[in-house]
């Protein structure tokens, strides 16, 4: 008899993710120093990250199932924010629990939160800076993050309130991050799969109180806006809102695609942009080289929204003779003799 279909479920999309690894390890095998030519590089090292919530326990457990079978080291990294009482207490339980698994290296790693950009935002920067930094510590060839469908969905609504572009609405790729560090195999699968998945296995498990909380718009949108939608629109909302984001990343990359190759075509001998070769493109193109542009001239990319890239684009659609446009970074953008200068200061 096999396993309860939640366990094998998870325990697929994992090994689907570590075949991939596998074979990115193989076409670029690392260098060793010093070795032989007859000996093999080590086998690759993957990292799961992992709050003790239902999502993180589970992969945590399907990836310490399945890399021994591929040959593949398996640890874990915990990070403790630091936002709530015991935290650290908490975070010594999880890396208990993980080891217990039979994963190693594990490691739980202390951060400050800062301010920026709101309370998530500054926890997630502090959680994904932790995150880099164990992966390049312990060479980690990927770092997996227990993201599940359900997440994605409210990732795209969020978006979607912000009046944010295409892109925004993709969602969170499977693969990101520098070289491709960060792996997200529950994409394809629900919330409640991840947590039956736990309960089957009898794995002890965490639920934050932040992620009921209401006073943070992704715990109101959980709670509150799914429900909402699903009881006026039918079930099949988060099924649909996940399509959507794979949809719009399929669209964004190759707008992206277009706009890379069309930039060289819209500069002049002296690198600046022309105007008027910039007016004949598709405003999803344009805007996405104007936006680079803005971004290379030091503009954070963060704090670059969708108003100021319309402002700039003005300065080509609608040119009246008006002055410069201010951006974050202290980049200003202008228009001169039919060029558009976008630069510090």
């Amino acid at each position: 008899m096999g396993p309860h279909p939640a366990v094998a479920a998870i325990r697929l999309a994992v090994r689907r993710v570590l075949h991939d690894l596998l074979t990115e390890h193989h076409r670029t095998p690392a260098v060793v120093p010093h070795a032989l030519p007859h000996e093999l590089p080590p086998p690759p090292l993957v990292l799961v990250a992992c709050s003790g919530g239902a999502d993180s326990m589970a992969l945590a457990s399907a990836l310490a199932f399945e890399a021994p079978k591929l040959g593949i080291r398996a640890g874990g990294v915990t990070v403790d924010h630091g936002l709530q009482p015991g935290s650290d207490t908490r975070a010594a339980e999880v890396v208990q629990r993980l080891r217990e698994l039979g994963l190693d290296p594990v490691d739980s790693v202390a951060v400050t939160v800062g301010r920026t950009g709101g309370p998530e935002a500054a926890a997630r920067d502090a959680r994904y800076a932790a995150l880099d930094t164990a992966a390049e510590r312990h060479g980690a060839a990927a770092v997996l993050l227990g993201h599940t469908r359900d997440d994605q969905a409210e990732t795209v609504l969020l978006g979607l309130a912000r009046g944010s572009g295409i892109r925004s609405l993709s969602g969170m790729a499977a693969v990101s991050g520098t070289g491709g560090r960060y792996r997200r195999p529950f994409l394809e699968l629900d919330r409640q799969t991840a947590r039956k998945a736990c309960m089957v296995q009898s794995l002890p498990v965490w639920d934050d109180p932040h992620n009921a909380d209401p006073a943070y718009t992704r715990s109101r949108l959980r709670h509150e806006g799914l429900p909402a939608l699903e009881k006026a629109l039918g079930k099949g909302v988060v099924e649909a809102l996940a399509r959507t984001a794979q949809l719009s990343r399929d669209d964004a990359d190759a707008l992206d695609s277009w706009a890379g190759q069309a930039e060289a075509t819209v500069r002049d001998a002296t690198g600046l942009l022309e105007c008027a070769k910039l007016y004949a493109l598709p405003p999803a193109v344009r805007r996405r080289i104007l936006r680079r542009a803005a971004i290379d001239a030091g503009a954070p990319a963060g704090s670059l929204f969708a108003r100021h890239i319309e402002e700039v684009d003005r300065l080509i659609t609608g040119w009246r003779g008006q002055g410069a446009i201010n951006l974050p970074g202290k980049v200003v953008a202008r228009r001169q003799g039919g060029r558009l200068v976008i630069r510090q200061g």
